[in-house]
């Protein structure tokens, strides 16, 4: 793997291996339920946006979550560059935008089509590095992210995820669970709704010793639904931690629904 600090922009070469994509859950029954409930992707379009620092596997990503979209019966459009951020057609045409593109350049342009789109109404779902560290220089990507990654300690570590909010669509009926990846620490906007979070141990930050932080949220952004999960540094860390997985399908579901479901409003900066 290149070394994060020294990547350079690669173009890649769309494939499509396709690998099989579920979930585990103590009462299987309970998510099929919860599954039926959500949003579904038939005959929404996606835009797949991937690039920027290899070491994120953003063309193994790709490979995984286009066909599982086209599986779910959306139209997917996948781009290995910015481009299509700054065509206004396309972007009023979206019903969601996935991203994932770390520690990048974004013009002027592409930055105001792509957030000029989720204003209007386009959902914006993505993870990691891919979203929550894509452009360092523009804060008011940013603010729409709701969080920008800052560093994580010890780098490939074991790790516990807690379920904070059991109630929401979701990640109604998942349990907590364990990593083995980068725990993300991250500077977060107080004005989203958690969904599930990490604790620091001191090991490699004494000062940070049982500090807790967001791993998975929703929020709005002018009309748009926007939802971000930490997990994901590379593809097998999600795919083989099955909650983790159906936690950021579930978060793409719920944003896929920003033009035709309720504006919601919260501010929910405390959370244990």
């Amino acid at each position: 793997m290149s070394s994060r600090r020294s990547f350079l922009t690669q173009s890649l070469a769309l494939g499509t291996a396709l690998l099989p994509l579920s979930a585990v859950v103590d009462d299987e029954n309970a998510i099929s339920e919860q599954a039926d409930q959500l949003p579904s992707l038939q005959g929404k379009k996606i835009l797949f946006t991937y690039g920027g620092w290899d070491g994120h596997e953003p063309t193994k990503f790709r490979d995984y979550m286009v066909p599982w979209l086209k599986s779910e019966g959306a139209e997917a459009i996948a781009h290995d560059t910015l481009d299509p951020y700054a065509d206004q057609s396309l972007m009023n045409s979206l019903d969601l935008v996935v991203q994932l593109f770390t520690m990048a350049q974004i013009t002027k342009e592409q930055e105001k089509g792509l957030l000029t789109a989720i204003e209007n109404g386009a959902g914006m779902a993505g993870w990691h590095g891919g979203m929550g560290d894509s452009f360092r220089n523009n804060p008011d990507y940013q603010f729409m992210t709701g969080g920008q990654f800052v560093i994580h300690p010890g780098g490939v570590i074991d790790y516990d995820v807690k379920i904070y909010n059991k109630k929401d669509e979701i990640t109604k009926g998942l349990t907590d669970f364990k990593m083995k990846s980068e725990q993300y620490y991250m500077h977060v906007d107080p004005n989203i709704k958690v969904l599930a979070t990490t604790k620091f141990s001191g090991k490699h930050n004494s000062w940070i010793d049982g500090c807790t932080m967001p791993v998975a949220w929703k929020k709005m952004h002018g009309k748009g639904r926007v939802f971000y999960t930490s997990l994901g540094h590379n593809l097998n860390h999600i795919t083989e931690v099955l909650p983790a997985m159906e936690m950021l399908k579930r978060g793409i579901r719920w944003a896929s629904e920003s033009r035709n479901g309720k504006l919601e409003k919260w501010v929910n900066p405390v959370y244990k």
